[in-house]
């Protein structure tokens, strides 16, 4: 991390870091240019020399002479004066001596193409590190190393080996990846993205995406972000960036890759890091506001959604999308998709279908989404008029015509003359949502595009899309305030767990400091005690074993559960001793709840996560939970809930009653509480089962790891 990066800007404030010299840079200097047609050196000559007009640049070759009619400087001492960026396009075993000479004159940053892979060993970090630690030192921003460069066009800056379209195209959306492909293939798109930054970060040896993702908020062009991450590096300062994007109404668009096992290893091999678990990715853009997709398809559409001005309004009961269509079979398969999708459909109002019968022939239903098409007559008019009364309903946050944009070898140009016609006075963002990706024609949305009408150009994708763009506003919601600490709780809690394991009695009594309840328990060590303790508490019981190391005792045969009397309780202790030793729990029965399993996990690169999901032996079967970062509010413990398969069990099914879900936000917060006052302290903290009934929710286990130093 460039250490004197500033996070407060705001958009269009000029700021005096390496970052932003490198990537709004003045003046560059190129090692490695060559005359040589078609070499690296070369292409990136040509593409630097075709930054804005205000950069100047300096060739830079032992061989001198000239490239394109410019001087060759023999070295980069030779330069005049610090600059602001260097390109190091040279072999990997020249590159330190580069930076050495650059980090001694001053110049403020650079890029570094190559892998940095040593001549006899490939496998050896240390010229990294070697290269790393120079920049460091220099306090030099550094891209890569491993990396395809970046071009601003916000800025006119072109740092790249590979010869891209003249001119860039300049607009509201940055881009940082750490994939040169992916780098690539957005900028060559055909799609209507137009860029202020694009970066293709490597192995982020110095300046990560936090720093990119911060520049690109300082530019006012700026609308939204899209981000290609194989790994997490710096997440503290990312976590930052995010929230301050959020704060400023920038949507940021995330796709992540590694989250399969064999995808681990790959982004391993590839980059040199670990990647960061998918539940540390899921709690960090929760909590930040980021939407994530899962392919690079729903990335552009939900760029080339985001990237006109206007935004959603917050979601109100019966609001969403509106869609129109000239096919009854394209329709019902949006609705399928929909469902499937959870993209939900605005309820529009009796005017908004009295407007829509007006215009419909005679079969066809006002009604969304609406179907338009029947005898064909003035097709144009028919779907302006649509469109419009649509975008005009109170409901509507968003319009998409499902129609198929193909080339009309009759001339006819109704539906993008009605697309056009509605867009310019709508209220709302009219979109056009493809029903085939193949059939789109690029002459024939190329108007639509300009005119800064999004054309979504998959059906999932674009639906997908669609519902982000509705979920946004909600989605910006920032972290709740983090509760007061009880500075005398945690004292007392810290002491104890620094002390090693927790016994059973510990650990509830540890839940119940921060609010969670668990049944009546007492510890006991003999046949006497544990036949007192069945009276006491009162039958039926749950007898557990107390053995030390056995974290989940039913997978041992450790819990007998309905033990209904005394002489039972005696046999089943018995049991028990014989197997485990004579310590032993005797616990309250409770009635049968949905069982839902609450912890905390500590993750390398964000430290404390919480975990709800489906408990008991669902936790395998089902692999259903939700990851969030603390503090956590109600509202967001809410949502965490609602994302569950198992919240269709806590509403109740097949005549059950309904659990008592304020019961279980209530602890959920309460365990965001004891994350933050004792999370440094914990590796682990596992409440599985948590049953939740009508009247309640009840601890029934409890596994707590003190952290290891």
């Amino acid at each position: 991390m460039v250490p004197d990066l500033l996070a407060d800007n705001e958009p269009g404030e000029v700021s005096d870091t390496g970052v932003h010299a490198m990537l709004g840079a003045r003046s560059i200097a190129v090692v490695g240019a060559s005359d040589r047609a078609g070499s690296f050196g070369h292409r990136l000559v040509t593409e630097t020399l075709r930054s804005d007009p205000s950069v100047v640049v300096h060739l830079v070759n032992p061989r001198a002479g000239t490239i394109e009619g410019r001087p060759v400087l023999a070295g980069l001492d030779a330069v005049d004066g610090p600059v602001d960026l260097v390109l190091v396009g040279v072999a990997d075993r020249a590159v330190e001596g580069v930076l050495q000479t650059a980090a001694a004159r001053g110049d403020r940053s650079a890029v570094v193409y190559g892998s940095l892979f040593e001549p006899d060993d490939p496998t050896s970090m240390a010229l990294r590190h070697r290269v790393s630690d120079i920049a460091r030192d220099a306090g030099m921003a550094l891209c890569g190393a491993g990396c395809m460069g970046f071009v601003t066009p916000a800025r006119g800056v072109r740092a790249v080996g590979y010869v891209e379209r003249d001119p860039l195209p300049a607009g509201p959306v940055a881009l940082v990846t750490h994939s040169g492909s992916v780098f690539s293939a957005l900028l060559r798109t055909r799609r209507h993205l137009g860029f202020s930054v694009v970066v293709s970060a490597g192995q982020e040896l110095v300046t990560g995406a936090a720093d990119y993702l911060e520049y690109a908020l300082d530019l006012e062009e700026t609308r939204v972000v899209g981000l290609f991450l194989e790994t997490m590096r710096e997440p503290a300062a990312l976590r930052l960036a995010l929230e301050r994007a959020a704060a400023r109404d920038v949507a940021v668009v995330a796709l992540t890759v590694g989250a399969s096992e064999s995808g681990r290893s790959m982004v391993a091999a590839h980059s040199g890091a670990l990647a960061g678990g998918d539940g540390a990715w899921e709690a960090l853009f929760e909590a930040t506001g980021v939407l994530r997709v899962s392919d690079l398809d729903e990335l552009c559409d939900t760029l080339e959604l985001f990237a006109q001005p206007r935004r959603a309004r917050r979601r109100r009961p019966g609001s969403g999308l509106a869609t129109v269509h000239d096919s009854g079979g394209e329709r019902t398969l949006v609705v399928d998709l929909a469902e499937a999708l959870d993209v939900p459909f605005a309820v529009i109002g009796e005017a908004t279908t009295s407007r829509l019968a007006a215009l419909l022939d005679t079969g066809l239903r006002p009604e969304n989404p609406l179907d338009c098409w029947g005898t064909g007559g003035d097709t144009e008019t028919l779907f302006t008029e649509a469109t419009r009364a649509m975008a005009a309903d109170d409901a509507v946050d968003v319009v998409a015509l499902g129609l198929d944009f193909v080339a009309e070898y009759d001339g006819d140009e109704s539906y993008p003359r009605a697309a056009m016609a509605a867009a310019s006075d709508s209220d709302v963002v009219v979109a056009v949502l493809s029903n085939c990706t193949s059939a789109i024609d690029d002459a024939t949305v190329a108007p639509l595009r300009a005119a800064g009408i999004p054309v979504l150009e998959g059906t999932r994708s674009g639906l997908l899309a669609l519902r982000h763009f509705l979920e946004f506003p909600d989605r910006t919601r920032m972290l709740a305030a983090a509760p007061p600490v009880d500075d005398d709780r945690r004292a007392q809690w810290v002491e104890r767990l620094a002390g090693g394991p927790l016994t059973a009695d510990e650990s509830v009594a540890l839940l119940a400091d921060y609010g969670i309840a668990s049944p009546t328990t007492l510890r006991c060590t003999t046949a006497a005690e544990v036949s007192a303790a069945g009276e006491v508490i009162g039958f039926p019981v749950v007898l557990k074993t107390d053995m030390e190391g056995i974290a989940h005792k039913s997978d041992v045969g450790g819990v007998v559960l309905g033990i209904v009397d005394g002489a039972a309780l005696d046999s089943a202790y018995f049991d028990l001793a014989a197997r485990f030793g004579p310590d032993v729990i005797v616990a309250e029965s409770v009635p049968a709840g949905v069982e839902v399993a609450l912890g905390l996990a500590r993750d390398p690169h964000l430290g404390v996560l919480m975990v709800v999901g489906a408990g008991g032996v669902l936790v395998e079967l089902l692999a259903d939970r939700a990851v969030r970062l603390a503090p956590l509010d109600r509202h967001r413990a809410s949502a965490a809930v609602a994302s569950l398969r198992v919240s269709a069990l806590l509403a109740g099914v097949r005549g059950a009653p309904p659990a008592d879900l304020d019961a279980l936000i209530d602890d959920m917060v309460a365990l965001s509480t004891l994350a933050l006052e004792l999370g440094e302290c914990l590796d682990g903290l596992d409440v599985n089962p948590l049953s939740c009934g009508p009247e309640g929710c009840l601890a029934l286990d409890v596994l707590i790891e003190p952290r290891r130093r």
